[in-house]
């Protein structure tokens, strides 16, 4: 009962590496609280958990401080954050063929990606901020990925985010910590989430050949690392991203 009694705030809550860190804050005593954009989801997910769920655009300031204050009038504070919302709109950045441009990454797309990756964790973090600041402390803690420390082919707007999301994540560990608010990042590597499992199996094969660790990561394993950084046992660590990857580096 690591978390006992604390106020978790999930986004992306409703699948994957959110709702498996939902479900272990659960098993280890949170009150935890779901934020995602997909209701049905969503919904189900909470009730399977015992947890609340709310349906929240990170990207919209409005909604995400609405759902910030209605946690905080339900349970009176806000004790954990996981900012792990986050969507892909892979592409190359230029794509030239016999010397001629043939497609280019949208601008569309470039902004989508940092609007709920980069701009989405702003938000959140933003919103709690200054209740933790008057209860005198909490966690922040933000998803990330390998590919922001490493850099991934054909993920410019991906990669963009996510490496913002680890300045802003030593930014905030510095101004916040006088306020004994801890702010850190869990960067994963290839994990297999329901998204990923429709991946061809050519492609599963080679995110493997390319863990040394030859398999790929469970969503439970991303959640045990965001276990660890929101309980007490890591009550002096602040400002790390902390890589949960099997070993990998990320090659083009």
């Amino acid at each position: 009962m690591r978390l006992k009694d604390k106020v978790c705030l999930i986004t992306g809550g409703a699948a994957g590496i959110g709702k498996a860190t939902a479900k272990r804050f659960v098993e280890e005593g949170a009150k935890v609280v779901i934020a995602d954009l997909v209701e049905d989801a969503g919904q189900k997910t909470a009730a399977e958990l015992g947890a609340d769920f709310y349906k929240v655009d990170v990207a919209d300031r409005q909604d995400v401080q609405n759902w910030v204050d209605a946690a905080v009038e339900k349970y009176g504070r806000i004790d954990v954050i996981i900012n792990n919302a986050g969507v892909l709109r892979d592409g190359l950045f230029v794509k030239v063929k016999e010397g001629e441009l043939v497609s280019q990454m949208s601008e569309a797309n470039f902004d989508l990606v940092i609007d709920v990756n980069l701009k989405g964790v702003f938000n959140c973090a933003q919103a709690v901020a200054p209740y933790m600041i008057q209860q005198g402390g909490g966690a922040i803690l933000n998803t990330t990925s390998i590919v922001g420390l490493d850099g991934n082919f054909g993920q410019t707007n991906y990669v963009a985010s996510k490496a913002g999301v680890i300045g802003m994540t030593k930014v905030w560990a510095r101004e916040l910590g006088r306020h004994q608010i801890r702010v850190n990042a869990v960067a994963p590597g290839f994990t297999l989430t329901e998204m990923v499992k429709q991946m061809p199996e050519k492609v599963l094969d080679g995110m493997i050949a390319k863990t040394p660790m030859r398999r790929m990561g469970e969503p439970v394993d991303i959640a045990n690392a965001f276990l660890f950084l929101a309980s007490d046992e890591a009550a002096f660590i602040s400002g790390v991203t902390l890589r949960v990857d099997g070993g990998i580096v990320v090659g083009t």
